[in-house]
């Protein structure tokens, strides 16, 4: 079971996709209003496996050498076009390594 963490502009019904994994978002863990490199660094102080995103631009505004984290870029936050993907998403998911960045391609 991994332990996953949502991005606040990540749809929460993206657990969905996960079902079995431990899942949380980052505004139920009070990290809300967290900036991205901090978000990082918290997340993975607190065990989170790997991070879902929506946001095009981390990998270009984080230096993510050393990050632990393993993190999966969505193509779309856009929730009903991603809920035709759940399979895809948990595939993705459930086959990233630590330290991987991965961008999830439109179908």
């Amino acid at each position: 079971m991994m332990k996953v963490l949502l991005d606040v502009c990540t749809p929460v019904q993206v657990h969905r996709a996960l079902q079995g994994h431990d899942v949380r978002t980052a505004v139920k863990m009070g990290w809300g209003e967290l900036e991205n490199g901090d978000l990082l660094t918290v997340a993975e102080s607190a065990g989170f496996d790997l991070l879902i995103i929506c946001d095009k631009n981390l990998r270009h505004q984080q230096n993510l050498t050393g990050r632990r984290l393993a993190i999966l870029e969505l193509w779309t936050n856009h929730r009903p076009t991603l809920e035709k993907h759940w399979p895809l998403i948990r595939a993705a998911a459930e086959t990233m390594r630590p330290c991987e960045y991965r961008s999830l391609e439109a179908p």
